[in-house]
């Protein structure tokens, strides 16, 4: 992330995590701070990791988002790490299939 401080992240994070329990505010906050293109981009990503966490064929999920073979393939890649932030969230929050 180049010269990005630190504690520009994690106060990026709080905020986030205070936002989290109003949903109007934390949707009002994410198009403020998104371009429509990168808001869109993210909430395709989330959709790409959860459709590979119901197994679903990485073809298949190209062919139904429209997306890149290699942009699912990327999803897969970080489902591969089970400590990583997609694996933890889909373990606390989804059930696996």
């Amino acid at each position: 992330m180049g010269n990005l401080r630190k504690e520009y992240i994690e106060e990026l994070i709080t905020v986030f995590g205070r936002a989290a329990s109003d949903r109007r505010l934390l949707h009002d906050f994410l198009k403020d701070i998104l371009a429509p293109a990168e808001l869109k981009e993210i909430a395709l990503r989330w959709q790409i990791v959860k459709q590979l966490n119901r197994e679903v064929p990485q073809w298949d999920i190209a062919k139904n988002l429209r997306v890149a073979v290699s942009t699912v393939g990327r999803g897969a890649r970080m489902l591969l790490n089970e400590e990583g932030g997609f694996n933890r969230i889909l373990k606390r929050y989804y059930s696996r299939r």
